[in-house]
């Protein structure tokens, strides 16, 4: 660091923040649907990659029909593929929950096991469908291109679009876990399950909606990936790993606990990674992050939760 000026290095702090605030944004939408899976239904869904990764190919899929059928729809498709991405995500998590995870509540270790399959199931479904090598969707000409507020410092648009879509989603998930009926019971069952049922409320449905609901979001973490990154079979397990790190190291079942771990690894990581290796740079985060959870093993922000 002492090679640099001090124009220099705030340059390269405001560079990093910038590529550290859409790893976060993709981070928070990951962490977002999990938490509301694992907080809700203490399910440790290893497939939840596999849904982001959905989420990516859904838009390559909507890119890819636009481009030869019409094109004429190119500056648009972007939004309603996002919408796909969710809808797709989320009745493949509907399906998963119904077919396969209500058989194994309170069994954490079958949970494991099972969702570990099924992503490696998901994984050779993407590459028996879209091949092994990793696509990119042909992206809106408004998503392109970048401003530059000062000489050193450039700021991509597609980084912009993607911060501005996790802030829309992350505000809509607050309203309906807090003014909707339906995030009511949520809530409700999250503190006390068999008092919940007692009163009338079908935990059932409330744990499936939340699997679906998670799902949906996790679809588009995916879509925001596809204007950072190109997409393959195992994209989403790239992620499943810092995905659960910022839900634990955040507080399960908080939801600012999430935005606060998701945004301090992503800048965290993208900092250290400019200056050490990448490996160290997140050898350097983790480190820091277990110190953390030793001293407070509950996360950040943890929620109170009765059994």
């Amino acid at each position: 660091m002492l090679a640099y000026s001090a124009s220099e290095l705030w340059s390269i702090f405001i560079m990093q923040g910038f590529a550290g605030l859409s790893l976060f944004s993709v981070l928070l939408l990951m962490a977002l649907g999990l938490a509301i899976i694992f907080g809700q239904m203490g399910v440790v869904n290893l497939a939840h990659g596999e849904f982001m990764a959905l989420g990516a190919y859904v838009v390559y899929l909507c890119s890819t029909l636009v481009q030869n059928h019409a094109p004429a729809l190119q500056p648009y498709y972007f939004l309603v593929a996002i919408a796909i991405a969710f809808v797709a995500a989320a009745l493949l998590g509907l399906l998963v929950e119904w077919s396969l995870i209500r058989y194994l509540y309170r069994r954490p270790l079958d949970t494991l096991l099972a969702t570990w399959g099924l992503s490696l199931v998901l994984q050779q479904a993407f590459r028996s469908t879209f091949g092994a090598r990793e696509v990119t969707p042909t992206l809106p000409d408004w998503l392109m291109g970048s401003f530059k507020p000062t000489e050193s410092i450039d700021i991509p648009i597609n980084g912009v679009f993607v911060m501005a879509l996790t802030l829309v989603l992350t505000g809509a998930v607050w309203l309906f876990l807090y003014r909707s009926r339906a995030g009511l019971h949520m809530r409700a069952t999250v503190q006390n399950r068999a008092m919940s049922g007692a009163i009338g409320i079908n935990t059932g449905l409330v744990d499936r909606l939340a699997f679906s609901l998670g799902c949906g979001i996790a679809g588009v973490a995916g879509a925001a990936f596809t204007t950072i990154g190109s997409t393959g079979p195992d994209s989403g397990s790239r992620y499943i790993v810092d995905t659960f790190l910022v839900v634990v190291f955040g507080g399960t079942a908080s939801l600012l606990g999430t935005i606060a771990s998701a945004f301090g690894i992503a800048q965290g990581q993208s900092v250290c990674e400019f200056f050490l290796q990448g490996t160290m740079g997140k050898v350097a985060v983790l480190l820091g992050i277990v110190v953390i959870l030793m001293i407070r093993p509950q996360g950040l922000f943890a929620s109170k939760v009765r059994s």
